[in-house]
């Protein structure tokens, strides 16, 4: 999804057969959290002794969170940058309130079916998901990424519980997947931690298991297809992503991220055309107020669009677009304004205009001072960008 890469551990939830938690996460793939929160709950109401429904709540407050702050685009996981320097969240006390409760409700009812029977794989998943969910907000929100490698790591070991348990629970491998290609990708000084128990990462392994959760899983086959996306793209395999986008794209049609994932996508393997048009279907469909468009920012597709002209060298139009993206930034999020700018800085220093390129590489720096990009415009103020061919 442009895309919710949870990059230390997966939290991902085995929905339940029921229709009122199919129709949740219905919702939640198609980026309409409060929906995707209220028929949660209601499924907590309907089943009090499962932990499902309060760590399937708890994650989506988690997504919607990440939504808000632009961490679900997947330009904050390029190849270059680290997985310790992401973003920190800005959630509110309250938020951070609700989604503890939830995941230690989850933890408390888990744990009672493992007290009747320690080897309830059910439980035992569901115990590793919560582990999971409070790695990703130590990590994504409180930036405790000590702890959060330590959470992800119980959460590897308990879902690997439940595949020796069940060999044929390929749901549980996604976390096992995720866990070891994050670990793989990390410095071999973080890689040597105790609580890492041995574990020494394998990023091809990683995606290989991921691949098989895609093929095999059920519960976890959307959410392995997302995450394969984003690594593709981080791996520079982005070929290997369209047909996993075309999947995701007719199930969850009202998801605006997939389609300019999609635009990403096909830029990247050289598809000007195709990239365009995918973005252009965006804007038509933004004006005619379809469901799950109607609300993407102007300044989002604009910038999309320039990006796309500036890596093909179609600098005047591409400039063009950036600044409207910049015209009014009372409302415009951090991840696309300081890109914004900084794209403009690239394109004046491409256009031999230093001292123009400058001040929009300042720009960006004052705008989002603690983003990548704004540290990576800090360096081309006194070395001017320069593009390879």
């Amino acid at each position: 999804m442009r895309f919710a890469l949870l990059l230390l551990s997966s939290c991902l939830i085995a929905a339940a057969e029921d229709e009122i938690t199919k129709r949740g996460f219905d919702h939640y793939y198609n980026l309409e959290y409060d929906q995707a929160i209220a028929d949660f709950e209601q499924a907590a109401r309907a089943r009090p002794n499962s932990p499902e429904p309060h760590n399937n709540i708890a994650q989506a407050i988690l997504y919607r969170e990440m939504f808000r702050n632009g961490a679900l685009e997947s330009e904050l996981v390029t190849g270059n940058n680290s997985f310790l320097r992401r973003p920190k969240l800005n959630t509110t006390p309250g938020t951070e309130k609700l989604f503890d409760a939830e995941v230690q409700k989850a933890m408390d009812l888990a744990q009672a079916l493992l007290n009747k029977n320690p080897n309830d794989t059910a439980a035992l998943y569901s115990l590793g998901v919560s582990n999971g969910l409070k790695s990703n907000y130590d990590f994504l929100v409180r930036k405790a990424w000590k702890d959060a490698l330590r959470e992800a790591t119980g959460a590897r070991k308990l879902h690997s519980r439940v595949t020796e348990l069940d060999p044929s629970n390929y749901d549980a491998r996604l976390i096992e997947g995720v866990h070891e290609y994050v670990v793989g990708s990390l410095p071999w000084f973080y890689r040597s931690l105790g609580f890492l128990a041995g574990y020494h990462g394998d990023r091809e392994l990683g995606i290989r298991t991921l691949e098989e959760v895609a093929r095999q899983g059920r519960a976890n086959k959307t959410d392995a297809e997302v995450l394969l996306c984003a690594l593709y793209r981080r791996e520079q395999m982005p070929r290997k992503a369209i047909p996993l986008l075309s999947d995701l794209v007719t199930r969850y049609p009202r998801s605006y991220l997939l389609k300019f994932e999609q635009a990403q996508m096909y830029s990247a393997i050289g598809d000007k055309t195709n990239a365009l048009a995918t973005l252009d279907r965006i804007a038509e469909w933004k004006r005619a107020q379809t469901p799950g468009f109607a609300n993407v920012p102007w300044e989002k597709i604009y910038y999309e669009v320039g990006n796309v002209q500036f890596w093909y060298r179609d600098f005047g139009p591409a400039l063009e677009n950036l600044k409207k993206v910049t015209v009014s930034t009372k409302d415009l999020d951090l991840n696309t304004g300081v890109l914004a700018f900084m794209r403009q800085g690239q394109i004046y220093d491409m256009t031999n205009r230093h001292e123009l390129a400058k001040a929009a590489y300042q720009k960006a720096i004052d705008f989002a001072p603690q983003a990548e990009a704004a540290k990576e415009s800090k360096r081309y103020i006194s070395n001017p960008y320069k593009r390879a061919t």
